[in-house]
Order: structure tokens, then sequence, then C-alpha cells
């Protein structure tokens, strides 16, 4: 019960903040304060507003807003979301853009599963749509899995990429960011053993923590720092009674969300006022550059507590996969078994949370794929967010990936073969009847 009334006490203080903000809103927009000259009741009012739209955001999932895309003919196309494969702890879905042949590139764009919704990527989607079929993996808030859909680790995560991919079949190019680097990159060795037919055609990876010790940030420092046992008792709670998944151990969003702004909490605090101050003086409004980066940014999903543990003890403290002793399913994943898969890593100069060196490690971990098979890029003066979705990704990056996917898109890839679901099956009844 502790751990459940810990994870309450903080959706009650966002709650009562949220609250707090509605109220200064709405009394300080009373009619009859218009006769006051008082500038602290328009700065109260502002206040206010931010406030409560900041502290809202954090519990609501934001909406991919993706209605349409320019043809080539000079036509929009409108976009569906479909779901391909659902699952409890995440769905392959597809930006469907009707009247339009199937394309091309074929692109699954592997989400981060690290406090943030898939939405973070939803630029990285705009951008693409208009030259590939894209899909993407939409992992879901653990608050809202019952305990009875049983456990989520890492080899879990990556046998979710291993079937969604059998359902996509060997046309697909995988773009994995960041967190999910070395699990597509343990996914695609996984295939090469299992099933060589359902591999991808190439493999970019996006800023990802392949070799965490290759260069340290305060990410790493941090997974170094602590212990196992103090990650436990200080990061993992219990969801409180409100959610579909009472009872189930997570790293809080909320928790996650509080870390992200103590790293730059100088930054944010100047955000937060400027932001008010345009408010008081009516020059904010309700999709400005403020807004549509918090509404994103602030909007964070709880994780299972295996999924982070397992991640920080066998990712980043025991660097399984950049020492090639990753296993799945009790299975020893062999990366030198990727022969035929091109693999491309990017890295930003300047990114502090995943630095240049940690993600280019991948291709000398391929060592039975030919030099030609691999390409490598840095981006000079780009951050962690910039490599996938800010200037960088548009002018420089996206350019250099669409050339990569082409220069790997011939005829030699075997035939598809029919889509297998058999792994995912067995996690969902092996992690019932662990339950």
């Amino acid at each position: 019960m502790k751990y459940m009334m810990t994870y309450d006490l903080m959706e009650s203080a966002r709650n009562t903040n949220e609250w707090l903000g509605a109220t200064a809103r709405a009394m300080a927009s009373y009619p009859a304060f218009g006769l006051s000259m008082n500038p602290m009741i328009k700065m109260t009012a502002a206040w206010g507003e931010v406030t409560e739209r900041t502290f809202a955001r954090m519990v609501d999932k934001p909406d991919w807003g993706i209605r349409s895309i320019p043809g080539p003919e000079g036509q929009d196309h409108l976009v569906d979301i479909k779901k391909v494969v659902e699952r409890p702890f995440g769905d392959l879905i597809h930006f469907f853009v009707r009247r339009r042949e199937p394309m091309k590139r074929k692109v699954l764009l592997v989400a981060p599963m690290s406090g943030h919704y898939a939405t973070l990527l939803r630029s990285t989607v705009t951008s693409l749509l208009p030259d590939c079929d894209v899909y993407i993996t939409d992992w879901h808030n653990a608050r809202d899995i019952p305990v009875s859909a049983g456990k989520f680790d890492v080899e879990d995560y990556t046998l979710y990429l291993v079937d969604f991919l059998r359902e996509l079949g060997p046309d697909t190019h995988v773009i994995a960011v960041c967190q999910p680097v070395p699990l597509a990159l343990a996914a695609t060795a996984y295939l090469a053993a299992e099933d060589p037919a359902a591999q991808p055609r190439s493999l970019t990876l996006i800023g990802g923590p392949v070799d965490p010790d290759a260069a340290a940030t305060e990410v790493t420092d941090f997974g170094s720092r602590v212990t196992m046992g103090q990650l436990e008792q200080s990061a993992i709670q219990r969801v409180g009674f409100l959610h579909s998944g009472a009872g189930r151990l997570v790293y809080p969003g909320l928790l996650q969300l509080q870390s992200f702004i103590s790293m730059n909490a100088e930054r944010h605090g100047k955000a937060f006022k400027e932001q008010i101050m345009r408010v008081a003086r009516g020059q904010a409004s309700d999709h400005d550059a403020h807004n549509r980066f918090y509404d994103e940014y602030l909007a964070v999903m709880d994780m299972t507590a295996e999924f982070y543990l397992s991640t920080v003890e066998r990712i980043f403290k025991n660097r399984e996969i950049a020492l090639n002793e990753f296993t799945v399913a009790g299975k020893k994943v062999d990366i030198g078994a990727i022969t035929r898969v091109a693999v491309k890593t990017v890295e930003g100069a300047n990114d502090d949370i995943s630095a240049p060196g940690q993600c280019i490690a991948a291709l000398a971990l391929c060592t039975g794929l030919p030099d030609s098979k691999k390409a490598s890029h840095v981006e000079p003066g780009a951050g962690h967010f910039g490599i996938f979705a800010g200037k960088s990704w548009r002018l420089n990056i996206r350019p250099l990936v669409l050339a990569f996917i082409d220069a790997n898109s011939g005829d030699d890839a075997p035939a598809k073969t029919p889509a297998k679901v058999e792994t995912l099956k067995a996690v969902d009844t092996k992690a019932q009847a662990a339950s």
C-alpha cells in the first residue's frame, strides 16, 4: 500500500495545481475586475491559464493531429490511423494515406518507451509521409494495462519488434530513435538467426545507447552511480485505484517528468515565465511555439517497473548489447548474425543524452556485415531532439536517411513469408501465467 499511496499523492498534487490554476484564471477574469488598473489582476489570470494547461497536459495522451498531406498531383490526401497489430503493451499502427498507391519505401519507426508517447515523433512521421508508407510502434501507458496482462521487460519489447517486423515483411526499412536503438538491433539479429526471411532491408539507428560507456553523459553517470536496490526504492511505485492498471508496479510518468525538468530547470523556468508575460499581454495563442512544444513534452506515460529496471541493469550497467551477450527467451542474440541488413547510425555532435560514440558502436558489433552495408553520420551542432525532429533532421538527416533506404531497396530480398505472431502469443501466455 505504501507505493500506491505515494503514487496517488503525486497525482493529487498534480490535480491540486491544475485546480489552483483554473481557479486563479476564473477569478481573475471576473468582469468586475475590468474596472481595476492593477496589473496583477491580468498577471494572476495569465499565471492561472498557464498553470492549468501545464498540469492538465501531464495526463493527456496527445493526438497525432495529422489530417492530410499534399500529393504530387496537387491534391490533398487524407490520412487515417489504422491499427495493424494490437497487443496489451503496444500496437503497430499505419498512417494510411487515402487515394494513394503503395509507396516503394515502407518504413517502420520504432518509437522510444522512455516517458513520452510515440507522438513525440509526430514531426518525423509528417516529414516522411509524402515519400513513404509509414508505420510506428505505439506504446501504451502502463497505468492503463491491467495486472492480468502480465509483465513487460526488454526481452518482451524485443519480441514485440520481432513480430511487428514479421507482420510487415522483408521489404521494410526500420528507423529506431533513441532508447529502442539497441533493442531494434537485437530484434534484427534475432530474426537473422531464427527467421532470416523476415529481416528488414535496412536499419537506421538514431541517437541510441548501444554502448553507454563509449561516451559519458549525465544519463550514463546516473546509471553507474545508483544501485538497482536504490533505484527500485526511489523510482518504482504502484498504480493507484483510479486506473485500470491498479496495483501494477511502474516508473511513474510524473516522476520521470520531474527528472526531465530538473536536467534543464533554469531553461524551463525561463520559458514559463516568458509565456506568462505573453499571455498577460495578449500575445499568446493556443498553438504558439511554447504550447506546441510543452503540450508534447509534458505529456508523460508510466513505464512498467520491469522494463525500466531491466533497461538500466542490462543495457546500461551490464552492457549486454555492447558486449554481444544479450539473450531473449533463453536464446543468445548474436549481433554478428546480421549479414545482409544494411545498418546506418546517426548521431548529434551536441547530443547530451546519447553522446557521439554510443550509437556508432553498433557497426563494430555487426561483424558479419560487409563494410559496403555500413554507414554513419554525425550531425554538426545537433542536439538529441534535433537529429530526429528538429532543423538538423529536416535539412540534412532526412535526405541522407531516404538516400540510404533507396540504396538498399534492391530486389535481392527473399519473398515475403506469411506473417507470424506466435512469438507474441507465447509472450502474452507466459506473462499471464506468471501473473
